[in-house]
């Protein structure tokens, strides 16, 4: 029974962490936020924290005396969060090439996986859980019968086992399919250059083509006129056309071809992270497309979500 209440706890924990961490994050970025790693709402990292936390301070008799002070607490529950947050960014970015939280733009920063700031706030809360919020969910305990937490710890498990197997699934095949999207989209790119490239021969054989047409010449003195204005700024379009082609090539296909799941996972990861075995125009290449795919997705299904309101409304 102790295992399911513990699991039980798990879960309960995870999912007030999901709601922390949406919150906040929709305030900081204006706009709604759903965080954590899986489908569901949970944010394991949480329920793994106090559980850990809950089971240590119960054990250890020093811990859970009512006068150890709040200060060490505050220290044990910060540094317990920094080792885990640490931990638990490096593991996701092996496995997936990718980050859910990169506190880069926060102060007293270690690789962007953990900072200051955010710890101190892990240790604030963590004084709150380990005084406030574990003694009570300790006397709900006293009141809950056993069989209702095994029955409800079942339950909770099967539905974890199959949000985490489809995210791990939606994820690689993700990773799988993006990949070969970005070779498609280098494809066409490189089609798309050579056929801009070969506009300077063009403009270069319009004067025999003008000398050739005198009668057209005659009829056309604007268009004329303009011509030479036209070629001495083709050298600055043509320049300036390879990037138009990165920035500007449509993603909306590319999109088409990604899951209602896969779209799921993409909006939700935060950076994507240079791969070492890859040359860096190799990575810019890939990190570039990547984030061009993550900012379409994201602006797409909000047009299509804006346009079922309005088609609810009327």
């Amino acid at each position: 029974m102790a295992l399911a209440q513990y699991f039980t706890e798990f879960i309960f924990y995870s999912f007030l962490g999901w709601i922390w961490e949406s919150i906040y994050c929709s305030i900081r970025e204006k706009n709604w936020a759903d965080r954590g790693f899986l489908f569901g709402p949970i944010c394991p990292i949480y329920g793994c924290l106090v559980v850990g936390g809950s089971i240590v301070f119960k054990s250890v008799p020093l811990l859970s005396d009512p006068d150890f002070p709040k200060w060490a607490v505050f220290l044990i529950c910060a540094a317990a969060s920094a080792v885990t947050e640490y931990a638990t960014s490096w593991v996701l970015e092996k496995r997936f090439h990718a980050r859910w939280w990169d506190y880069n733009d926060m102060p007293l920063n270690i690789n962007g996986r953990i900072c200051v700031p955010a710890t101190a706030g892990f240790g604030i809360a963590g004084v709150f859980v380990v005084r406030y919020l574990i003694p009570w969910i300790s006397r709900v305990h006293e009141v809950i019968p056993g069989q209702v937490y095994e029955l409800l710890s079942l339950v909770l498990a099967m539905i974890l086992g199959a949000d985490i197997a489809l995210t791990e699934a939606s994820l690689s095949t993700l990773l799988k399919k993006v990949e070969d999207m970005h070779s498609e989209f280098n494809e066409k790119a490189e089609q798309n250059y050579r056929r801009i490239a070969a506009v300077p021969k063009a403009i270069a054989a319009a004067p025999k083509m003008i000398a050739s047409a005198p009668r057209v010449i005659a009829k056309a003195p604007k268009k004329l006129a303009a011509a030479p204005r036209f070629i001495a700024s083709a050298p600055r379009k043509i320049a300036s056309a390879p990037k138009v082609i990165g920035e500007k090539l449509q993603m909306l296909p590319y999109v088409g071809k990604l899951s209602g799941f896969q779209i799921h996972v993409l909006k939700k990861m935060k950076r994507f992270i240079p791969d070492r075995k890859r040359s860096e125009a190799q990575n810019n290449s890939r990190l570039a497309f990547w984030q061009n795919l993550k900012e379409t997705a994201v602006e797409h299904t909000g047009r299509r979500r804006r346009s079922n309101e309005a088609d609810i409304h009327k």
